[in-house]
């Protein structure tokens, strides 16, 4: 049994590995090639863009990570139609949402998005474009993500790793094309990652469309189910499970807003630039932190819905051992030659260079406490301490603001070390805050919904 649920966390965790390469890799992928065929400005352009990004990921995260865990849960327990009706009601809140964010934020009020997110005009005309198609394109975002979550836990990861790396290839390739052979700007790298996450959804919907193959017919429990008894009921649920995470988005897009304001008025367009080469190193640690907690969220839930506690252990032990490991090697990495990961996104002075280096080691030493206590974040989650995993969903991001907001008034000079000044202060309050509420990390069994 422990050799099958080894072999069962691998297979998960690469697979949503790959999957979070369609949230961050597309975002880094856009920043290379921009910084290269475009400008270094451009780098700067999509990192202001981000909060849009982080949002979106916020609204997806809201519903599919909330029904992506309830699903598993009533997968572990066998209850294949409660599953089938979390997972419909999770599809219908995720299109409908996306559909409003296309009309409200990328046809009726494109223009008042941008002037709030850009501060500097020579940056807005470049982020104003990238944003647009953001905006448009949002559904595909919501349902690349939504879809892989689900068809994930319903026991298809291979699947799901075809879909993002065939997503991935094409955004790269079209970010070529429409960039340097089209002569699409900025628009065309936005466009690219939005036709990319169209042609992963079309992959991902193969897992119905094609019952006979031997990997589909063992697995494929979820169709969609439309009767509306309990409706509103089953969207509290989907929406409270997922909270937490949601929270902690949110906040990190707060927090986007809040540093690229501080940054450029502390620090100047140098600055600008040297953070966003930060925020692209992030999305590197997010790619293995979001598979991660993936991995937790689905293998460990169906832990939880079986009532098996040592198996829930054995994928803790694993997901914490893996994401050390992880980290070490791309904190090393950054440390010994940063100037490579700088360079990669178009420096064109030396000032960006020497800026870039200097704040790229000092954030490599900050998220490494970010990705514990996000993770742990997530085991409070699976253990039924919702205070615990809301705490720090308010917190992870939110602590680093006032820091920020400190470091940029008092000591300008040493403002790139707010990140990690403010997790270690977070992993302290998380530590009293555990033995002062008496919290035992015991497993509490699940009741069963009709």
């Amino acid at each position: 049994m422990t050799d099958g649920l080894t072999k069962q966390f691998h297979n998960y965790l690469w697979a949503y590995i790959l999957v979070a390469l369609s949230g961050c890799l597309g975002n880094v992928v856009d920043g290379i090639i921009v910084g290269n065929l475009i400008c270094a400005d451009g780098v700067s352009a999509i990192n202001i863009s981000k909060p849009i990004n982080q949002f979106i990921f916020t609204l997806q995260l809201l519903i599919n990570a909330g029904g992506g865990m309830l699903v598993a849960y009533a997968l572990g327990q066998d209850n294949i139609r409660e599953a089938r009706r979390i997972f419909t009601r999770a599809f219908m809140l995720s299109m409908g949402l996306g559909i409003l964010l296309t009309i409200f934020g990328g046809v009726l009020f494109h223009s008042q998005i941008a002037h709030l997110l850009c501060r500097t005009d020579s940056l807005y005309p470049l982020a104003s474009d990238y944003m647009k198609i953001l905006l448009l394109g949002n559904p595909a975002f919501i349902l690349m993500w939504g879809l892989s979550t689900m068809v994930g836990v319903d026991g298809s990861p291979k699947l799901v790793s075809l879909a993002v790396i065939i997503d991935n290839v094409a955004n790269l390739c079209l970010d070529i094309v429409f960039i340097q052979w089209f002569g699409w700007g900025i628009t065309g790298s936005s466009a690219a990652t939005v036709i990319g996450h169209l042609i992963g959804i079309a992959i991902l919907l193969s897992h119905w469309w094609k019952p006979s193959s031997k990997d589909t017919a063992k697995v494929s429990r979820l169709s969609l189910d439309f009767s509306l008894d309990n409706l509103m009921s089953t969207w509290r649920r989907i929406i409270s499970q997922g909270a937490p995470l949601a929270i902690a988005s949110i906040s990190l897009t707060l927090l986007l807003l809040s540093a690229n304001t501080i940054v450029q008025d502390t620090l100047g367009a140098t600055g600008i630039f040297a953070f966003s080469v930060c925020m692209n190193l992030l999305q590197i640690y997010n790619l293995f932190l979001s598979g991660t907690c993936q991995t937790l969220q689905s293998l460990g839930a169906i832990q939880v819905g079986k009532g098996d506690a040592s198996g829930l252990r054995l994928v803790l032990r694993k997901a914490f051992r893996f994401i050390t490991i992880a980290m070490v090697i791309t904190c090393v990495f950054v440390w010994v030659s940063p100037s490579a990961i700088v360079n990669l996104f178009g420096a064109d002075e030396p000032a960006k260079l020497i800026e870039g280096n200097h704040a790229l080691r000092i954030f490599a030493l900050s998220f490494i406490p970010f990705c514990y206590i996000y993770v742990l974040m997530i085991v409070y989650k699976l253990y039924h301490h919702h205070h615990m995993a809301l705490f720090i969903s308010f917190a992870l991001s939110l602590t680093v603001i006032p820091v920020l907001w400190v470091m940029a008034k008092w000591q300008p000079d040493s403002l790139w070390y707010s990140y990690l000044i403010a997790y270690l202060i977070e992993a302290v309050a998380i530590f009293i805050l555990h033995r002062a509420t008496h919290t035992k990390f015991k497993l509490q069994p699940v009741t069963p919904k009709s």
